[in-house]
C-alpha cells in the first residue's frame, strides 16, 4: 500500500495492518497486567482508597479499572461494603493467578534487561527482631537495591500476613504452617541473663538444680497458655527447666525490660542485649550450659511464586546473618 503526501511516496509493507493489530494487543495485554496489579492491591489493602494512594492515583480510576476488570472476565470478584473490601471465591482464586502473572512477567523483565528489582516488597517482620538487628543494616540493602519499596510491618499472627498480602515473613522459633513454605535461613545464639539487683538478692546460680531457688520471667506466645520453659543443652541434649514464674509477659521487649528492673531469669537472643551485657545493666549465667540456638526461617505463601524482589531480599538476609 502506497500513501502519497505532497509529491513524497510512503511505501508501507503488506503486513502494516496485521503490526498494527499486534501493537493494539500488545498494549492491550499491558493494560490487562496493569488491571491485575491494581485489582491485587485493591484485595491486599482490602480497600479501594488506600489501594488508590498506594499506587498515586485517583480512587475513581482504581473503581472503575476493577469494574471493568470484572465485566471483561464476567465475574464478581469483590464483595464490598461500607468497611471493608473483600474477595468472593471467584475473587480469591483469580487474585492467585494474578499474582503469578505479574511475577512472571517482573521476573521476565528483570531476566531480560539485566536491571535490578524494582517495586513494592512487604515484610512482616517481630519488632525485636527489626529494631535490634535488621534497622542497622537496611541501608546497604536500600543501596544496593534503590528501586525496591519496601513495607515492613510488625504482626504476630501467620493468617494476617497472608490475608494482607505480605510477601514473605521472618520469624525466630520453631514455625510450623501449612500455608506457608518456610525456609530456615540462621541460628541466633540464646544467652541467659538475670540483673546484677537480682543476683545479689537470690545468689548466682552454678548449676540447673539450683534453679529451683530462683525465678524466672515466663514468656507466653499469643495463642500459647503456658510459658515456655528454659532450656540448657547439657552433654549434647536439650534439657527443660520451670522455676517459680514472677511475671508473665507475651512481648519480648518486656521480657527484657522486666529483668532489668530484677523481676527474674530470662532467655534471649544475644543480639537483643548487648547493650544491657555491655554496660552491666544485665549479666550473662550458666554460659557453659547455653540454650539452644534459636532459628530464624524466612516464610512466603505456599500457593505464590516468589519474586525477584523477593529471592534478592532472601539472599541478602542471609548474608546479613553470616557476617553478624
Amino acid at each position: 500500500m502506497n500513501i502519497y503526501l505532497k509529491n513524497i511516496t510512503f511505501k508501507f509493507p503488506n503486513n502494516w495492518l496485521l503490526f498494527g493489530i499486534n501493537i493494539r494487543k500488545s498494549r492491550t495485554m499491558m493494560d490487562r497486567i496493569d488491571a491485575m496489579r491494581v485489582f491485587t492491591r485493591v484485595l491486599e489493602r482490602q480497600s479501594f482508597t488506600e489501594a488508590a494512594e498506594d499506587l498515586n492515583i485517583a480512587r475513581s480510576t482504581v473503581t472503575d479499572v476493577v469494574k471493568k476488570l470484572e465485566e471483561r472476565i464476567g465475574v464478581v470478584l469483590l464483595e464490598r461494603t461500607t468497611r471493608r473490601v473483600s474477595p468472593t471465591i471467584d475473587g480469591e482464586a483469580f487474585y492467585q493467578r494474578c499474582l503469578s502473572i505479574i511475577q512472571e512477567v517482573e521476573d521476565a523483565e528483570t531476566a531480560f534487561s539485566g536491571a535490578k528489582p524494582k517495586g513494592a516488597l512487604r515484610v512482616d517482620v517481630h519488632g525485636t527482631l527489626a529494631r535490634h538487628f535488621l534497622i542497622s543494616k537496611l541501608p546497604h540493602f536500600l543501596s544496593k537495591y534503590p528501586d525496591i519499596e519496601l513495607y515492613m510491618s510488625e504482626g504476630d499472627r501467620l493468617s494476617d500476613a497472608i490475608r494482607e498480602g505480605i510477601d514473605c515473613v521472618i520469624r525466630v522459633g520453631n514455625i510450623k504452617t501449612e500455608d506457608l513454605v518456610s525456609k530456615q535461613i540462621a541460628l541466633l545464639d540464646e544467652v541467659t541473663v538475670a540483673s546484677p539487683e537480682y543476683l545479689s538478692s537470690f545468689g548466682t546460680p552454678t548449676s540447673v538444680e539450683d534453679l529451683s531457688d530462683h525465678k524466672m520471667i515466663g514468656y507466653r506466645a499469643t495463642g500459647s497458655s503456658v510459658s515456655l520453659p528454659l532450656e540448657f543443652v547439657i552433654d549434647g541434649k536439650i534439657q527443660y527447666f520451670s522455676p517459680e514464674v514472677s511475671i508473665m509477659v507475651n512481648a519480648a521487649e518486656t521480657l527484657v525490660a522486666a529483668a532489668r528492673e530484677g523481676l527474674g531469669i530470662v532467655q534471649v537472643p544475644s543480639y537483643h542485649i548487648k547493650r544491657d551485657l555491655e554496660s552491666g545493666a544485665l549479666t550473662a549465667i550458666l554460659e557453659s550450659i547455653p540454650p539452644a540456638p534459636s532459628p530464624v526461617s524466612i516464610l512466603y505463601p505456599r500457593k505464590r511464586k516468589y519474586s525477584t524482589r523477593v529471592r534478592v531480599f532472601i539472599e541478602w538476609l542471609e548474608a546479613a546473618f553470616l557476617t553478624s
